[in-house]
């Protein structure tokens, strides 16, 4: 335990831990707020193919030797989102193939694209960072962190601003439009604020693991209260928590942050699983 704490007060030591822990718990805290809404509208398929899709954008900006991917990934996955949404509500086309497509297809484009492309002497080492997280939360810059804290804010902001409206068309589209409200613009808006997590969480989880930050936590939440501002609440609490102690647990035992933390919420969703039988 002794050994456990000096290695804790060393590593707190360097400024870079500080910018991992501070936007770690910013996107957990994002991710659990949309995840009880993309849960309970059967929109979770949308979190994981547009992970897929920043992968590819993601590989594209760095082939172009882009000062900062985001700049890139970010405009391209709220415009997939927005397509997605889009697709899924057409009968015409099956939502989940769109999503099979987009995914597979932007997977495809982002390997190719950092084989072919690349100058880096460790593709496939970027690969695993890209798609896993592996250690890019530890390399974030001072930019970096204060563009995550803007990004987070402006989620954040705009949740608690619109609650009302985003609560009304999570559990019945035909009474709010009935109401007046715009249901086609709040999805929209659900739409563009995942775009936005994903972006954020890949630095932290990569993009293959983001989704289970916005679902398992909701899912969590979901097994043991059934009021939905008490399920936000307690997912934010559950998502921020299992963040810091997945990120602490990385550091002592030199696992990868991402999976670490996607386990620990695992971990906290099997406990709440079984607690749901025993009530």
């Amino acid at each position: 335990m002794r050994n456990m704490i000096d290695t804790l007060v060393y590593y707190f030591q360097f400024p870079f831990v500080w910018y991992a822990l501070i936007v770690g718990v910013l996107i957990a805290l994002c991710a659990s707020l949309l995840g009880v809404t993309l849960v309970l509208k059967r929109y979770s398929f949308i979190g994981d193919g547009l992970s897929h899709v920043a992968f590819g954008a993601m590989a594209v900006a760095s082939v172009l030797n882009l000062a900062d991917n985001t700049i890139l990934t970010l405009p391209v996955t709220v415009i997939v989102a927005v397509l997605l949404l889009k697709a899924g509500q057409n009968t015409n086309i099956k939502g989940d193939a769109v999503i099979a497509v987009v995914s597979v297809g932007a997977l495809a484009l982002g390997y190719m694209m950092m084989n072919v492309f690349s100058t880096s002497a460790n593709v496939s080492g970027d690969v695993c960072s890209t798609l896993f997280g592996s250690a890019s939360i530890l390399t974030l810059t001072g930019t970096e962190v204060i563009i995550c804290v803007i990004l987070s804010v402006f989620v954040i902001g705009v949740y608690i601003l619109f609650y009302n409206r985003i609560f009304a068309v999570t559990f019945d589209e035909n009474f709010a439009r009935a109401t007046g409200t715009g249901v086609n613009r709040y999805n929209l808006l659900v739409a563009v604020i995942i775009a936005v997590i994903i972006v954020l969480g890949m630095n932290l989880a990569g993009s293959l693991l983001i989704s289970a930050l916005i679902i398992f936590p909701a899912l969590s939440a979901m097994s043991i209260l059934h009021n939905f501002r008490g399920v936000v609440v307690c997912s934010a609490i559950i998502s921020v928590v299992c963040a810091v102690v997945g990120m602490i647990a990385s550091i002592l035992f030199e696992t990868p942050t991402g999976s670490t933390i996607v386990i620990c919420d695992m971990v906290v969703y099997a406990v709440c699983y079984l607690l749901r039988f025993r009530q």
